[in-house]
């Protein structure tokens, strides 16, 4: 467990060194929530109606949470890294390294993940505060809560990518999975809420990957409760386990493919 946190550490000293960069990547995101956020004032033509359970400000800071779940995460980069991994042979080496490949990838993820999550989130509260003009009503133990989720939401998130990137044993390329994944998350988890959509498909969605990695952290910043928060994180764990074994999995059949084939 040791060299797993001093992945995490050395890889969050390491972005440390780039915050700048993070700081300009933010100028991108705060374009995508000027535009959402003006999507949304135009669909709320009276800020105190309610439209499928939310109010207007509610609906922004859903986007807002949700974004911040999806933008800090460099999906794309982390999936094309596992799959150059794989068919670069570079994955050979490290099968018989004293670390297991699933974990070292995900402290090596989660070290990049916290610095730029902690801060979008901080410019994402005072971009949506200049805005709205309020905070959502939270207290530090539902903030706390929150905190738990979202972390939970971004490891989930991380073993799911790493599980479509090792699918490069299998395929020549796992891009188009990805892209699938990527676009399925954005349009039916972070721009609207599950609600949004029909009854047939919301029953669906809440047992999808969508209601652990975008939908349940961002409804409880909305809306916070005991109850949903412990809906969210025991349906998290358990998608944290299966996601687990899935990259387990996968990674168990392509190593043994490698050996069969003399690496």
């Amino acid at each position: 467990m040791k060299k797993y946190l001093f992945t995490f550490k050395f890889e969050l000293m390491t972005n440390l060194q780039y915050i700048k960069n993070l700081l300009f990547s933010f100028i991108v995101y705060f374009m995508m929530l000027f535009i959402f956020i003006n999507l949304w004032k135009y669909i709320y033509s009276d800020p105190s109606e309610i439209i499928n359970g939310y109010t207007l400000n509610q609906m922004i800071w859903y986007v807002i949470a949700a974004e911040v779940l999806w933008g800090t995460l460099s999906g794309r980069k982390l999936c094309k890294e596992i799959s150059d991994d794989v068919k670069n042979g570079n994955i050979a080496y490290n099968i018989n390294k004293p670390y297991n490949y699933i974990l070292y990838r995900l402290s090596l993820h989660m070290g990049k993940c916290f610095v730029k999550f902690l801060i979008w989130s901080t410019l994402s509260m005072l971009t949506g505060y200049i805005f709205l003009h309020s905070f959502p009503d939270l207290n530090i133990l539902s903030i706390l809560a929150i905190l738990l989720s979202a972390f939970l939401a971004l490891v989930i998130s991380t073993l799911l990518i790493t599980f479509i990137g090792l699918f490069s044993f299998i395929i020549e390329d796992s891009g188009p999975f990805y892209w699938v994944y990527s676009k399925l998350i954005l349009v039916l988890g972070t721009i609207f809420p599950i609600e949004y959509f029909p009854l047939w498909a919301q029953g669906i969605l809440k047992y999808s990957p969508i209601f652990v990695v975008s939908y349940g952290p961002s409804r409880l910043f909305v809306n916070f409760s005991w109850l949903m928060f412990t809906k969210v994180v025991i349906a998290q764990i358990i998608y944290v386990i299966l996601a687990y074994l899935l990259c387990l999995l996968v990674y168990k059949k392509g190593v043994k493919r490698l050996n069969v084939n003399g690496g």
